[in-house]
């Protein structure tokens, strides 16, 4: 192949239809990779996405796939994507990217808080971590010199330290996410983790800059004096000394500037920041440590507390971690060439590496925690989580090969070996050590315990969560009106639901809560909430007689479930109160605009409610709640008015009761409608019959327990006499008789405007009314009939919804079903047993 000079490369072309091919230009040609990296890069994390694989694995698997080792086996395609003459301009997009990842890095890692939960096991711990695997190291660096062709051409030092470095290595943010994703976080194992590898990313990065400092020019390089290395480290000291002493109060009269009281943070004090980033990577470079030392120790002068970090983080973060980042891992996989590992000797050098590793990694964690009373399978599990390689990895190995210490084999061997120890990571915790995370139900949790068991009478408990400041009004207007006058009061456990995901702000959420997977909770005024929920729930609990404990969940949406009925199940709740995945706001007097949190959301509703340990409520907020005040008083005036829609079952019942307790609060106005049959309709009775084909999305599920329908029907009539006579001259008592159209009748309630909230039951074992409904198109299907009708957007109800759930096992399953008409009921039976047949109406039999 010709040699190609890269001053002549020009940056664009002037288009194919002038006869320029783009691939032959700078910019085009990078358009085309970075395109085709991510495109790749994303497809790869989304096949790993089930084997719980950080996205760091697909990116390094990309590259390596695009590079010479899979596709670039054909020439014509490496020469023409990636020729020889594109790789420093690749690799000077990366490294941008790469410079200001490691600023995110430095602000991710709190060195106060390292300070704080460094304990004795944790620092021991984390030695071991370190000293084992870099003395395997110095082992393996021996045999690989005697072994590989070239390696020994390189300073023993500098080979060693490198070698060193690149099996010492834990990676502090790719673990945290495991851990996170895992919900370790809470347990012993999590908490020793997160310190271990914390104290073990700040060695690392000291032992990088000692590995750039005896490495030098590499092979074929000027040869330096031993005092140049020592001048090179006491100059990175002074570096690190003056950002710590001058830099570090500079960034915190910066952040207190940037006070959470303004809207944006002025501009000028972001691009100072980022050209501080650019600044100090320059100063560490020019010293002769990487200028991703001076990046990361800039970071770490930007102050934890406050917004200023946050809004850094928002502003970049995206960009770095979403486009540039993938390019560096992608460049890393690109410079890996399999096929230089040839031959038997080669693969049972890498199999060597790898075990090695592992080894060193895992025994020298264990045997240590050990020593601490840690027990044996805990131990194992620190010891895996503390194999964990990544990015730190991929940098030593990348300078090594820059510097000319590590051959192309030795290279891709270490790649691959950081990609092996990564990758297990996630299977072996999951086989060795895994936390209780089953539902346990020792006890039936209903608004009815509250009226019967004496151990329940004193204290409601609710679980109440939400997604952010927009559900603060609804949820304490909704607290506000079940609260009792009388001595026994409400606990209310509030639950931040917040979406776990590979942005660094979610990992310093979860150093800010401290604790996550299954949460751990504070009282008010210490709380890592935001400053709106904090104030509103703190003035509230003040003024209210509720207590009010909050707590953070930081989980993916597909696990989310767990943290909220573990918590429902730990602190003995009533009831669940979750927020609806859609809002509705006001704009002007006949118009609303809905806000749509995300359906994913919408799955860890459906989820809680298949799951729950107790009975749930869904809070479809139409402002309820929206009185002009953040944070309503309860000696406040204003009425809020409340319909319960029955129509009969157990979740009718626990609506009923819930509508009971705000018939106790002074400022509450609460009226019953009861839909009735008109008389004769009785006997056209349906009967419903499970329909497993059916989707759940669009239809409705009921139970397929058997009941008593006289039993239910006598139920119902005792529930409704209680209500009145408790409540007689505080509740309104309507009776509507149900006309050919129930949807219209119930309709009609939520269009009136005359109630500020519905409260009707899910209805899992249905009235005949409500089965008559069974068939219809759903919209919110684990909503139920009645509750899916007016929490739909396009029937013009103003009311905001509440649709409660009653907890009950012998409702567990429910199934979707299709109806089957009086006429066709002797036919069914003919040909199916009686048994699966859902049955609505007695007299229809």
């Amino acid at each position: 192949m010709a040699l190609v000079n890269v001053t002549s490369i020009k940056t664009a072309s002037s288009g194919l239809l002038q006869g320029d091919n783009p691939l032959n230009f700078a910019f085009p040609l990078l358009i085309v990779q970075t395109t085709l990296i991510i495109v790749v890069s994303r497809f790869l994390a989304f096949l790993l996405k089930p084997l719980r694989q950080p996205k760091v694995i697909a990116e390094i698997a990309g590259g390596i796939l695009l590079g010479p080792s899979a596709f670039g086996r054909n020439k014509d395609y490496l020469h023409k994507i990636f020729p020889s003459w594109s790789t420093p301009i690749l690799e000077t997009v990366a490294s941008i990217g790469l410079l200001f990842f490691l600023f995110l890095v430095g602000i991710e890692l709190d060195l106060s808080s390292i300070r704080r939960r460094s304990g004795r096991s944790s620092f021991g711990i984390a030695l071991a971590g370190i000293s084992v695997p870099f003395l395997c190291g110095i082992g393996v660096a021996v045999i690989l010199r005697r072994t590989i062709d070239g390696a020994d051409k390189v300073g023993f030092s500098e080979f060693v330290v490198f070698m060193g470095v690149s099996l010492s290595i834990t990676a502090f943010p790719v673990l945290a996410r495991i851990l996170a994703e895992f919900k370790l976080l809470t347990t012993r194992v999590g908490e020793t983790a997160m310190a271990a590898a914390a104290l073990n990313d700040v060695a690392a990065w000291i032992l990088l800059a000692l590995a750039v400092a005896f490495a030098g020019d590499g092979v074929g390089g000027h040869k330096k004096s031993p005092m140049v290395s020592v001048w090179v480290l006491l100059s990175g000291v002074a570096f690190v000394a003056f950002m710590m002493v001058v830099i570090r109060p500079a960034m915190n009269w910066v952040a207190r500037r940037s006070s959470p009281e303004q809207d944006d943070v002025d501009e000028a004090y972001i691009c100072l920041t980022l050209a501080g980033v650019m600044v100090s990577g320059f100063i560490t470079d020019l010293i002769g440590i990487h200028s991703i030392f001076g990046a990361f120790v800039f970071g770490l002068t930007i102050p934890k507390e406050g917004q200023f970090a946050d809004r850094l983080i928002a502003k970049t973060e995206d960009f770095v971690s979403g486009l540039l980042l993938p390019l560096y891992f992608a460049s890393s996989g690109l410079k890996t060439d399999v096929g230089k590992i040839h031959g038997a000797e080669a693969w049972g050098l890498l199999v060597l590496v790898i075990s090695i590793a592992c080894a060193g990694k895992i025994l020298g964690t264990f045997v240590v925690a050990m020593t601490f009373m840690i027990p044996a399978r805990e131990s194992l599990t620190l010891g895996v989580l503390m194999n964990t390689k990544g990015l730190v990895e991929l940098i030593v190995l990348n300078i090594g090969k820059e510097k000319k210490v590590l051959n192309d084999e030795t290279f891709a061997i270490l790649v691959i070996m950081a990609l092996f120890t990564t990758f297990i990571t996630s299977p072996l915790v999951m086989a060795i050590y895994k936390p209780a995370r089953g539902i346990s139900v020792p006890t039936h949790r209903k608004l009815c315990d509250l009226s019967t068991s004496e151990s329940f009478k004193d204290e409601l408990r609710v679980l109440a969560c939400v997604h952010g400041p927009a559900n603060v009004p609804s949820l304490i207007s909704l607290i506000e009106s079940i609260r009792s006058d009388k001595k026994a009061q409400l606990k209310l456990f509030l639950m931040h639901l917040v979406e776990l995901t590979e942005r660094s702000s979610s990992i310093i959420m979860v150093q800010r809560a401290r604790k996550n997977g299954f949460p751990f909770f504070k009282r008010l005024g210490r709380g890592p909430w935001s400053h709106g929920v904090v104030s509103a729930f703190k003035a509230y609990s003040q003024l209210g007689r509720v207590s009010v404990r909050p707590t953070t969940a930081i989980s993916t949406l597909s696990t989310m479930y767990e943290d909220v009925c573990h918590v429902a199940d730990d602190r003995r709740v009533t009831m669940i109160i979750l927020p609806f995945h859609k809002q509705w706001m006001r704009e002007g007097d006949n118009h609303e605009a809905t806000e749509v949190v995300g359906h994913g959301w919408r799955g860890v509703n459906q989820r809680v409610l298949q799951t729950a340990p107790c009975s749930v409520a869904v809070l479809v907020d139409r402002g309820f709640g929206n009185t002009g005040a953040q944070t309503p008083r309860p000696s406040t005036t204003v009425t809020r008015r409340v319909c319960i829609v029955f129509f009969g079952g157990p979740d009718d019942r626990e609506a009923l009761e819930f509508g009971g307790r705000m018939a106790e609060h002074p400022t509450v106005k609460v009226v019953v409608v009861k839909f009735v049959e008109k008389e004769g309709m009785e006997s056209n009775g349906i009967m419903l019959k499970p329909s497993p084909s059916r989707s759940t999305e669009n239809s409705y599920c009921f139970s397929t327990a058997k009941m008593d329908r006289k039993k239910e029907k006598e139920l119902d009539e005792e529930a409704v006499a209680e209500f009145r006579s408790k409540w007689d001259g505080k509740a309104e008592y309507i009776e509507k008789v149900a006309a050919n159209n129930v949807v219209e009748g119930v309709l009609e309630i939520g269009r009136s405007g005359d109630h500020d909230l519905l409260i009707v039951g899910k209805g899992r074992f249905p009235s005949s009314m409500v089965a008559e409904l069974a068939d219809r198109h759903a919209e919110h299907a684990e909503l139920g009939p009645i509750g899916d009708i007016l929490a739909s957007s396009s029937q013009g109800v103003v009311s905001s919804v509440l649709v409660i759930q009653q907890h009950d096992v012998a409702h567990a399953v429910e199934a979707p079903v299709s109806k089957v008409l009086h006429g066709d009921y002797e036919r069914f039976v003919a040909d199916e047993s009686s048994s699966s047949v859902l049955e609505i109406s007695k007299e229809s039999v």
